[in-house]
């Protein structure tokens, strides 16, 4: 089963939060409902920087314990490496999880008309 390591920040890019999950888009929908759990309104993690996708759950977790003990400059650093301006991610996971989704009816050739139909 993948997992996702990631790193998810506020607006003002001052807390970074390394997590750990299965389904990225739960993840990040969890943060949005839930905006003052760990933090005051301020500081509300809602912009998803950085993250990995990882085959195996030994993997990932052993990944995660590294990246948590990384310094705020290592974890820059490495968002840096793959998101010079730290633009949010979700809106691509957004994306990408429609695109997924298979329709309910699939549009079917007409042969007399050579039109689709539904």
């Amino acid at each position: 089963m993948k997992q996702f390591v990631y790193i998810i920040t506020d607006r003002n890019r001052s807390n970074l939060h390394v997590g750990l999950c299965s389904d990225m888009v739960k993840t990040i929908n969890f943060y949005r409902e839930m905006p003052t759990l760990f933090f005051d309104q301020a500081q509300q993690l809602s912009r998803l920087v950085y993250f990995e996708e990882i085959n195996s759950e030994e993997d990932a977790m052993e990944r995660f314990k590294f990246v948590s003990a990384f310094t705020r400059s290592q974890k820059e650093k490495m968002i840096r490496s793959v998101n010079p301006n730290w633009l949010d991610l979700t809106t691509n996971l957004n994306i990408e999880q429609s695109v997924r989704k298979r329709p309910y009816m699939r549009p079917a050739m007409n042969a007399a008309a050579n039109r689709l139909t539904f």
